[in-house]
């Protein structure tokens, strides 16, 4: 048995290279040419088109991974098909389910180790390869935004600013009302700007009013600067919350996630694509019990028939994904519904597969 299944193996790792520099190219050339106008456009070098094609390569490689294993699981089962090998190894007391059992630990070790490449090298690599881009064309999208306001994580400070400069780390037109535990107001601070100083903000021409706790009396203070160690919330919460849940880490889309609901804003949308970082690692797992049965479905025209029957399932998996992504944003199915639902159909649908394949 450990002899058939090194056999596979050595059969099915060189296909799957190939299959995977293929689907990368491929990637490579729509990206490249989906935006080579931009490029011509805006006389960006060669050497910085490459520099931005070499930092896509990781995020290629994970999306060609799921496709890329579907076709060799089903080229690789489908020659010993049309040559016969494959009668001959049931023939001989091994079933299609024990045979396979390598592609379905290789689907599980991918799911795993595909969601930590995608932390690790995809996130960075993918962030940089969008900022090199909007730079080389001129696209930059800028964080700052106006009328914020903004409070702790225990909510006993309150901040509140005419607009907020993500270039500068500046705050305009600020009001601070600071609250003590049983959240009555014992001081506001109004500045007329504020500026980051590697812990904590520092007000200037500033005008403080305190509450004496014991008479209720009001006093107000004039001072050219102010700073406190309650006034610390970092300047990424000010920022404008438009960011891409692609190009965080699970652990940053976690905290943004976080974020966007404390402030009350709609957080159906981050949530629905949180959830989907960790469904889509899954993917290999599902795409190897599919792919096992395929294998001794084609006996004729294998190479055509493997390559359009993994483009058909993967692009039925991508439509259903974003079918699903829709109907959860749109508040008509959870955010985890939405993210895990076309993974289960499509599991359930390849454990169905797999156990009546032929064998």
């Amino acid at each position: 048995m450990s002899l058939l299944r090194r056999l596979l193996l050595r059969q099915f790792v060189p296909i799957f290279l190939v299959a995977i520099l293929f689907f990368v190219l491929l990637l490579q050339l729509m990206d490249i040419f989906g935006s080579i106008w931009r490029y011509v456009a805006h006389d960006v070098p060669v050497r910085e088109v490459a520099k931005i094609a070499l930092l896509y390569v990781p995020k290629c490689v994970s999306y060609a991974l799921p496709v890329s294993f579907l076709f060799a699981i089903a080229y690789s089962l489908g020659i010993l098909y049309a040559n016969n090998e494959l009668f001959a190894i049931f023939c001989s007391g091994t079933s299609l389910h024990r045979l396979v059992l390598p592609f379905l630990f290789l689907g599980a070790l991918f799911s795993v180790g595909s969601f930590y490449f995608e932390d690790s090298v995809v996130i960075p690599t993918f962030r940089t390869k969008n900022d090199l881009y909007a730079v080389a064309v001129k696209q930059m999208e800028s964080l700052s935004q106006s009328n914020v306001t903004v409070t702790s994580p225990d909510q006993r400070v309150i901040y509140q600013a005419d607009y907020y400069n993500d270039a500068q780390t500046r705050l305009n037109g600020l009001t601070v009302v600071i609250r003590d535990e049983k959240m009555s107001p014992t001081s506001r601070i109004d500045a007329s700007w504020a500026e980051w100083s590697k812990t904590r903000w520092v007000l200037h021409d500033c005008r403080i009013f305190t509450v004496d706790p014991a008479t209720g009396l009001v006093t107000d203070v004039r001072m050219p600067s102010y700073d406190s160690p309650q006034i610390v919330e970092p300047p990424d919460t000010f920022r404008k919350l438009a960011r891409n849940i692609e190009e965080m880490s699970a652990g940053e889309a976690g905290r943004y996630v976080a974020l966007i609901r404390k402030a009350g804003l709609f957080y159906w949308d981050a949530l629905t694509d949180y959830y989907r970082k960790y469904s889509f690692a899954c993917t290999p797992f599902v795409v190897a019990f599919i792919a096992s049965s395929l294998g001794s479905t084609f006996k004729k025209n294998i190479l055509l028939m493997s390559l359009l029957s993994s483009l058909v399932i993967s692009v039925v998996f991508y439509v259903a994904q974003m079918v699903a992504a829709i109907l959860s944003k749109n508040q008509i199915i959870p955010p985890l519904a939405g993210a895990w639902s076309p993974f289960s159909l499509f599991l359930l649908l390849g454990f169905v597969l797999f156990r009546t394949a032929r064998t």
